[in-house]
């Protein structure tokens, strides 16, 4: 072979060599700025922030409300790269998403792959009655408001139970939705998580309950509910209002009668209020009265069922400041009991006291 062919063919060679590094540092380049983009967290993204991916975005789409939502980091073509890598162009989930602080395109775009949507939390109250859950449910953001417009049939009618009474039908506990779910989400689920309890409840009741069904259980329970003030002591109370109704003494319950006032009710119960008749007023009437009165907690409920042995008939409050109650088995051990309680209702505050020198 000429010596200018050798020539040609080493430069060539060379050329080749410099190329294939040229090529190999560009990529090495493009993959470190890739890598930077995906991993560096977003800037100028504020707690609160969030984007929403709609039923039938695409990713394209998805980036113009990432742009709406100012954030400006990397460049379109980095983000569709990014997307086609984690595969969530084809795979992206509805729901609203967090552009929370420190969030990098890489965590973002698995949340939207994932689903890992925003949660928010509603929280039924023990001893919540009814007007006072849907209060809270109307106020609720963002869950979408369904039955705002419905009376109390109606509500039932939509939920799936026509013609069942509402009042203490839905478990207190916090329920978890997302952006796009409605009042009726809730309720459904809290509805089914009471009816799962309730039957929890009774499937383990004690033999001698004076009840005759599971329904009688949760009235009893919600009357439990509103008159307890300290928590360890539903048992007891719950033992109380069991021989109360098995020796057919009326339950004499200020929470029933109060509920039987209704809106009406200023903050006070009046004599003529426990001696006017309702269907709620357990002054004038044995037995439960005919629904429950608000939503029971699961240990109301398994204090209904399982209420404490004892004698005690009464129970009044100490009047102490500390919300417990003093249990007595005879009417006259009772009175001395409210006597007492009465006279620490009247009694003057007492000044502060100084602090020892």
């Amino acid at each position: 072979m000429a010596k200018g062919s050798k020539r040609g063919c080493r430069n060539f060679v060379i050329a080749c060599l410099l190329l294939l590094i040229a090529i190999a540092a560009g990529g090495a380049w493009l993959w470190q700025r890739y890598a930077g983009f995906s991993d560096r967290p977003i800037a100028g993204l504020q707690a609160g922030d969030s984007v929403i991916v709609a039923s039938g975005d695409s990713f394209p789409g998805v980036l113009r409300k990432l742009r709406a939502a100012g954030v400006d980091d990397g460049e379109d073509l980095q983000w569709r790269a990014l997307a086609r890598h984690l595969d969530v162009a084809g795979s992206l989930k509805v729901g609203e998403y967090a552009l929370a602080p420190g969030i990098t395109p890489r965590q973002l775009l698995l949340n939207m792959r994932n689903g890992k949507v925003i949660s928010y939390r509603f929280t039924i109250i023990e001893g919540w009655n009814l007007r006072q859950l849907r209060a809270a449910l109307n106020a609720a953001t963002p869950l979408r408001h369904e039955t705002a417009a419905l009376d109390d049939a109606a509500l039932m009618k939509q939920l799936g139970h026509p013609g069942q009474h509402p009042e203490g039908r839905f478990l207190p506990e916090t329920y978890v939705y997302s952006r796009g779910d409605s009042d009726v989400d809730v309720l459904k689920r809290a509805y089914a998580a009471m009816d799962e309890a309730l039957e929890e409840a009774w499937q383990s009741r004690a033999r001698d309950l004076p009840l005759q069904s599971a329904e009688q259980a949760l009235i009893l329970a919600s009357i439990i509910e509103k008159e307890t003030g300290v928590a360890s002591e539903r048992p007891q109370i719950a033992g109380v209002f069991a021989r109360r109704l098995k020796q057919g003494i009326r339950l004499q319950t200020d929470p029933t009668v109060i509920y039987g006032i209704g809106s009406a009710y200023d903050g006070n119960i009046r004599r003529r209020d426990l001696q006017t008749d309702t269907p709620y007023n357990t002054y004038t009437r044995a037995g439960l009265p005919p629904t429950p009165i608000a939503m029971p907690g699961v240990d109301a409920l398994r204090a209904a069922v399982n209420p404490a042995p004892g004698d005690a008939l009464f129970f009044v409050a100490l009047g102490d400041g500390s919300r417990s109650h003093v249990f007595s088995a005879t009417l006259a051990e009772h009175n001395a009991a409210v006597a007492r309680y009465l006279q620490q209702m009247r009694r003057p505050p007492l000044p502060e006291e100084k602090p020892l020198q």
